[in-house]
Formats: structure tokens, C-alpha cells, sequence
């Protein structure tokens, strides 16, 4: 892995971690009624979590594809 692909990576984590710490904030700025701000946030949660793996797959070789049949 050569410097400007890991300053790539650097970069794309800061802005999406950038993008779900906005989004995190929103929703507690919206003030969403109790079961729907729970579920807004576990599902912030699971797909920064997802994003957070496919980028670490990313790091080891080519992400995997997803086969949807």
C-alpha cells in the first residue's frame, strides 16, 4: 500500500465519519418520538457499522460483492 492510496483512506473514513457525526446530531436535534428515535438510531448505527467493515475489507484486497439471488 503506497502514501497516496493510504491518504485516500484517510480521507474517505474522515468525511463519511464526518457525514454519520451529522447525522447523529440531527437526530437528536430533530426530537423524534421515542420508538422512532430508537430505531432511526440503531439503524445509523448498523449501516456505519457495515460501512465501517466494507472499508476495512477494502484495506485487505477488493471488497466482496454482494450476490442478491
Amino acid at each position: 500500500m503506497d502514501i497516496n492510496t493510504l491518504t485516500h483512506a484517510i480521507i474517505w473514513l474522515a468525511v463519511v465519519g464526518l457525514i454519520f457525526y451529522v447525522l447523529w446530531w440531527a437526530l437528536g436535534k430533530i426530537g423524534l418520538p421515542e420508538p422512532f428515535n430508537k430505531v432511526a438510531t440503531v439503524l445509523l448505527v448498523v449501516v456505519g457499522a457495515l460501512v465501517l467493515i466494507y472499508f476495512l475489507l477494502g484495506l485487505i484486497g477488493s471488497p466482496p460483492t454482494l450476490r442478491l439471488r
